[in-house]
């Protein structure tokens, strides 16, 4: 029992240890794959917009990216070119829409953007902070590629893992089990050792009849608990009233698993 012990603890901080790396990585891809589908508020907005849409490489003139509600999108269109000086006229389009929101470009002198900020702000409409660059755009490709790539590597063997070594886990659990049904046994019924242990898998529609069965061939052994079979309280255990208690030794295996390692 010991041997199973420390065979099903090492098991255990292995698995903390790869199911970590996994849950890391997989929440980290989770993450990225949230910002390219969600609000124009909070989403990656580099996959939405093209070169063309900016003003670069210039000394005195920039693009910013607005968020704005659909539903003021005509305040916006009369206002953008007023809400401060040096705006330049006619630069606002459309780069995208969803059902809520409306990703708009606007160019002006870099001298004014942080008051234009403001005054986006006065009238609900959102300044994104977003730089178009073409190599972060590249990287942020490529992490999203190299997590998926690193996932798929972790995920097959981590599954291998699993089935490997549940097995090795369930036969430790089997023993421990059977080793209570001994100790159990002989601390109920006494020596010398005259039982037999058995591995039963009932259908659910015949467990009351097969209770009824086994309470009737084995009444001698345990009389009050075979009077109220499953529902015995037994004195002195604080918590343990009402507890699956027959004239046999029994106990349940659970065998109602499910695999959540995806």
């Amino acid at each position: 029992s010991n041997l199973c012990f420390q065979q099903v603890s090492q098991i255990e901080t292995d698995l903390k240890t790869k199911a970590t790396a996994y849950n890391n990585l997989k929440g980290n891809l989770q993450n990225l794959e949230r910002k390219s589908t969600g609000s124009l508020f909070t989403r990656n907005l580099a996959e939405l917009v093209k070169r063309e849409d900016f003003v670069l490489d210039s000394e005195y003139l920039q693009t910013l990216l607005v968020v704005v509600p659909r539903n003021i999108i005509h305040d916006w269109q009369a206002k953008y070119e007023t809400l401060t000086d040096m705006i330049v006229p006619r630069s606002s389009r459309t780069l995208f829409e969803d059902d809520e929101n409306c990703l708009c470009s606007v160019t002006l002198f870099r001298k004014v953007a942080e008051d234009f900020k403001n005054r986006c702000r006065e009238n609900k409409f959102m300044v994104r902070d977003f730089t178009y660059n073409e190599k972060d755009i590249a990287d942020g490709k490529m992490e999203v590629s190299k997590l998926e790539d690193d996932k798929k590597k972790l995920y097959g063997p981590l599954v291998k893992w699993l089935k490997v070594n549940f097995g090795e886990s369930f036969s430790a659990w089997i023993h421990v089990k059977a080793l209570r049904i001994f100790v159990e046994s002989v601390l109920r019924y006494g020596l010398p050792v005259n039982f037999l242990a058995v591995l039963m898998q009932p259908h659910k529609k015949t467990t009351r009849k097969l209770r009824e069965v086994l309470n009737q061939l084995y009444a001698h052994l345990d009389s009050p608990a075979s009077q109220d079979a499953g529902q015995m309280e037994i004195p002195g255990l604080v918590g343990l009233s009402n507890v699956d208690y027959y004239p046999y030794v029994y106990y349940k295996i659970s065998l109602d698993l499910v695999d959540s390692a995806r």
